[in-house]
């Protein structure tokens, strides 16, 4: 494709995003920004890290820009979506490909496991790459820090996968708690009913197909045996090794809503319950109490997460479905989904009419972030913001693993009363896999 030089293009992408970074908190436009933009039809030159299942999702995303490099450690995914973007170049190491392609591409979007989320999206940053990942961001708290702070330090556009972000309704339901339609909230429920867990470690093993590069799926992780069928391509999030469980998987999508409306970041206070900790795989339900101190001029409030066969009947005495979000006020309680909001009592809210809208329509989740990389704009998810989130939804994990009340220093990342958690906060990588 003809363009300006390789170095000039994405100095400026990086520049540009850079400063609108800074300067958009204030509300100002950079000259910079305003006076040179790349031109929105020139498109990105983009590397996919995983190809399929979730991966294949976030490429239809961004399947208009340049697909131009295509990367998995399985090769029956890879060749599905190198017949899609014939002209693509392929690697099976995101390392190798970072090393070989980071001053021909300008972002990179990375859907692999968990546990290769902050190995990729690091490398790709540093390298001055604009990144997309997939929730939760990373797989321990410590590696959420990391990433957030490289994202900040080389002015990079940044996005989490939490699509339902740019939908409609969670736009309307934070507008609705923000005009304290139902007071000060003092307490905030989110549950899902899924279980990602159980199950023992398999004894034994046997060679993996000739299509899988095992030791490269396994990255950071200690070594283990491969077997069909209990690690990939679906079951990896069962295992601590790799996920994080239903909390992992689900929790950056539902306790989005309370985070953006309530303008959550840290809490100072978790604590969690849930079978016996097993020393391999996630539960099969899991409850986290979270407390968040005082913000902005809201009242401190407390959220409380379940997951999988944990989840309550009924939430404040009214039934609900299978997830969801309630909010509890001083005026009523209101209960909201990905795509619907109701209001208790139905009597006192009978014939509510909404506030008038305040936040902008999506240009659609991916979109946000492909404007982003090209003229600076804000995303709604970047890792600032989803960083911390991502913080926190793990943190619930980590006080279930070491069974007791954590009381959290988020500017030091320690929990003040258990150095035990310090082996669940971080972790050991293997040899050339590490991000710090």
């Amino acid at each position: 494709m003809a363009r300006r030089s390789d170095y000039n293009r994405r100095d400026f992408l990086r520049t540009t995003a850079a400063v609108t970074a800074a300067t958009a908190a204030g509300g100002v436009w950079s000259e910079l920004a305003a006076q040179e933009s790349v031109s929105p039809n020139e498109k990105l030159n983009i590397a996919c890290v995983g190809t399929a299942n979730r991966a294949a999702a976030d490429i239809d995303g961004v399947k208009g820009e340049a697909i131009t490099v295509l990367c998995d450690v399985d090769k029956n995914y890879l060749d599905r979506a190198l017949a899609q973007f014939p002209g693509a170049r392929t690697y099976a190491d995101s390392r190798e490909m970072l090393e070989q392609e980071a001053d021909k591409i300008d972002a990179v979007v990375v859907a692999t496991a968990d546990h290769t989320h902050a190995p990729t999206s690091i490398r790709a940053i540093r390298k001055g790459l604009h990144c997309y990942c997939e929730k939760p961001l990373t797989h321990t708290v410590h590696e959420a820090r990391l990433v957030a702070e490289a994202a900040k330090e080389h002015g990079v556009a940044t996005q989490l996968g939490t699509q339902i972000h740019a939908g409609e309704n969670y736009r309307r339901v934070v507008e609705i708690v923000q005009a304290g339609t139902i007071g000060d909230i003092t307490d905030v429920h989110v549950w899902v009913g899924k279980g990602w867990g159980g199950g023992e470690r398999p004894e034994g093993g046997e060679d993996p197909p000739a299509t899988l590069s095992w030791d490269l799926w396994l990255g950071p992780a200690p070594e283990r045996p491969y077997v069909a069928g209990r690690y990939h391509p679906a079951q990896w999030r069962r295992w601590w090794d790799f996920g994080q469980g239903t909390l992992g998987d689900m929790a950056c999508h539902y306790m989005d809503l309370p985070f953006w409306a309530l303008k959550l970041r840290h809490p100072t206070h978790c604590e969690a319950e849930g079978p016996d900790v097993h020393p391999e795989t996630c539960p099969n339900g899991l409850i986290v109490r979270y407390k968040y101190p005082e913000r902005d001029g809201l009242v401190p409030v407390n959220l409380t997460w379940y997951d999988g066969d944990l989840i309550p009947k009924q939430v404040e005495g009214e039934r609900v479905p299978n997830s969801g979000v309630m909010f509890v006020g001083t005026e009523g309680k209101m209960f909201a989904d990905y795509g619907s909001y109701r209001l208790f009592p139905q009597e006192k809210f009978k014939g509510f009419e909404p506030p008038a809208p305040t936040i902008a329509r999506s240009i659609g989740h991916h979109a946000e972030w492909i404007k982003a990389c090209k003229d600076g704009s804000p995303t709604t998810c970047n890792f600032d913001y989803s960083g911390a989130l991502t913080e926190a939804v793990l943190l619930g994990n980590v006080a279930y693993r070491v069974g007791q009340p954590l009381q959290w220093d988020a500017k030091s990342l320690k929990a003040t009363n258990c150095p035990a958690a310090e082996q669940y906060i971080r972790k050991e990588y293997r040899p050339g896999w590490e991000v710090a």
